[in-house]
């Protein structure tokens, strides 16, 4: 066995197609903690996209295995024919037949002493999996990689005893004591894979999809916690329902399932057809849990329900296009909470998380773009800056081309990428072909760290006001030098008693650029509404025209901002002075909020 001393840096730019693709798998799991066997069948063909470069070695991933038994097409292997080292295994290409063929693998592994809780593990008695995202490789060899998508079928055996519950992905297909079978019939890769096994309860409910499909719904938690589970069931039925109203996604299997594990390495887990949370996000009761408690396991229950489509159906071709499944998930959960309760408020909370995170990421050493070029360890590649700012780029999509066409640019992308492993360009192309923009530009969003700088001028003259926007980006590490990105500055124009002079959207895609309009009167301007692009904006607003803004904008976003800055303004004066009188305009103003 070859150990290999240092871990390689995996760059994007060195992407491949995978050699072999999978038309199918079949697993069988015969449970014990020390002492798991896997049993694996995977139908293997050639990749046609690589026919041009000969015909390869089989390479599989696998760490902390141990091999069993190796098959190609029933005819065992014998064991010095296979080169097993840390990260996996190679058989030869002299061993495999030409065209398709069937690997068939046992391996034996250890859930109880795994500790890492990757892969398969056991949670107080109860058997667990986390795969995403290289988890699959600690259950059997496998290409675990999320660009190869197949169906999986899955049994599982085990004590009745002592795990009378066994659940994988899917639909059950046969069930009865000790044993249970399913088969899911989507395409998906080993990151979704999911298995769970151990002494739960079912807390039931249906779902009714805008088909006519009933769907189970079931939440699995220990004896004893079923009457926590009441705000969990409902947020994920109100999910089901704006998502097939608000993206036209219903659901695709006969059953939808949550496990709630109190040892879960990751808040809560998408596998298809078997979300896995940490216990917290799904259990809540009246008499203990907070406003708080509620609104996470409502938002984190929506955002795992939501990669269905946007993570499952369609997934991603690489780690690098991690910011495409959950930057769009993320802008989903966050447009169903924005519906569900108070949109202004939501905007808020929503920016202050962007900036208190994301925004001081982009102005350290760990600043990096929305989509990196590299990683030496994958797991850090789950950011604010990949969910937090992934997620402001797709708002910003919706903003330059329009909700109707953005809402046409989704239909095209579940559409033409249903059960596809895509990129960040597959992404922009489907807006591209909606909307006719170019949006070759955009892709600097994807491509650069940092937060842009957009520093706001005005100048009133002669009945004619003007804007000046000039926009600059702080060098990064690795990327001294910036381009101007595309920037949506949603805007409008008030008067000195509230009423709008003029509003819009401003597009700036160059280093800087003037505006003007004709007006009766010196505008005060509302810049960046709905925190419309994730910068900075760099201008000197006066007391008086926070006031106004105060007052009477109509935009939540800018009004709180507006008044959070004027009653700092206030509270440093009173710091200085505590006999300083409080501008009036200020009491006028939050009468006016009052009102």
């Amino acid at each position: 066995m070859r150990v290999e001393a240092e871990v390689a840096t995996v760059r994007l730019a060195d992407y491949r197609p995978p050699a072999h693709l999978v038309e199918a798998v079949s697993l069988t799991f015969r449970l014990t903690p020390e002492a798991t066997r896997v049993r694996a069948e995977i139908a293997f063909v050639p990749n046609p996209d690589r026919a041009g470069e000969g015909p390869p070695d089989l390479r599989l991933d696998g760490r902390k295995l141990r091999l069993v038994s190796a098959a190609i097409d029933g005819a065992e292997l014998p064991q010095n024919a296979v080169a097993v080292d840390a990260e996996g295994l190679t058989v030869p290409v002299e061993l495999l037949p030409e065209g398709g063929f069937t690997w068939t693998c046992e391996t034996e592994i250890d859930p109880a002493g795994n500790t890492a809780l990757e892969g398969l593990y056991m949670s107080n008695g109860m058997y667990c999996t986390q795969c995403e995202p290289q988890g699959f490789r600690k259950i059997t060899f496998y290409p675990d990689r999320p660009d190869v998508m197949a169906p999986f079928r899955v049994r599982i055996e085990a004590d009745p005893a002592a795990t009378p519950v066994l659940l994988s992905n899917g639909n059950l297909s046969g069930s009865g004591p000790g044993w249970a079978e399913w088969e899911d019939p989507f395409r998906k890769p080993t990151y979704l894979f999911a298995l769970v096994a151990g002494d739960l309860k079912a807390v039931e409910d249906h779902f009714v999809t805008a088909s006519g499909r009933d769907v189970l719904l079931q939440i699995w938690v220990r004896d004893g916690d079923q009457g926590r589970c009441a705000y969990a069931m409902d947020a994920l039925k109100r999910s089901m329902k704006w998502d097939e109203e608000a993206y036209g996604r219903e659901y695709d299997l006969d059953r939808f399932m949550i496990v709630a594990v109190d040892d879960f390495n990751m808040g809560a887990m998408e596998n298809k057809g078997l979300n896995v949370f940490n216990s917290k996000f799904v259990l809540a009761s009246p008499e203990t849990a907070t406003d708080v408690d509620f609104k996470s396991i409502e938002t984190i229950i929506a955002h795992e329900y939501f990669h269905n489509w946007t993570g499952n159906r369609i997934t991603c071709r690489d780690w690098f296009q991690l910011c495409l499944k959950e930057g769009l998930t993320v802008f989903r959960d966050q447009s169903f909470s924005a519906d569900q309760r108070s949109a202004g408020v939501k905007r808020i909370e929503d920016v202050l998380r962007l900036r208190a995170g994301q925004f001081r990421e982009d102005a350290g050493p760990l600043a990096h773009p929305v989509r990196p070029e590299e990683y030496v360890e994958v797991n850090n590649f789950y950011t604010a800056t990949v969910y937090d700012k992934g997620a402001e780029l797709v708002g910003m999509l919706r903003r330059l081309v329009g909700a109707e066409t953005y809402g046409q640019a989704l239909d095209l992308y579940f559409e033409r990428h249903d059960g596809e492993a895509v990129t960040i360009e597959d992404w922009l192309k489907v807006f591209e072909d909606v909307s006719g923009r170019d949006l070759s530009q955009f892709l600097l969003w994807y491509r650069q760290a940092g937060t842009p700088r957009v520093k706001a001028e005005t100048e009133w003259r002669d009945g004619t006001w003007r804007l000046r926007l000039s926009q600059s980006t702080p060098p990064t590490p690795g990327q001294p030098l910036k381009l101007p990105v595309p920037i949506p500055v949603a805007y409008g124009l008030l008067a000195q008693d509230g009423r709008t002079l003029a509003e819009g959207l401003l597009e700036l895609d160059a280093a800087e650029a003037e505006f003007a309009w004709d007006l009766p009167e010196a505008p005060v301007p509302s810049l960046l509404r709905g925190f419309s692009a994730p910068v900075i904006l760099e201008r000197a607003a006066t007391a008086e025209e926070r006031a106004v803004l105060l007052a009477h904008d109509d935009d939540p976003f800018n009004r709180w901002e507006a008044g959070r800055a004027y009653a700092l303004d206030i509270l440093t004066a009173l710091a200085k002075d505590p006999e300083a009188e409080i501008d009036p305009a200020w009491i006028a103003a939050m009468t006016a909020v009052a009102e």
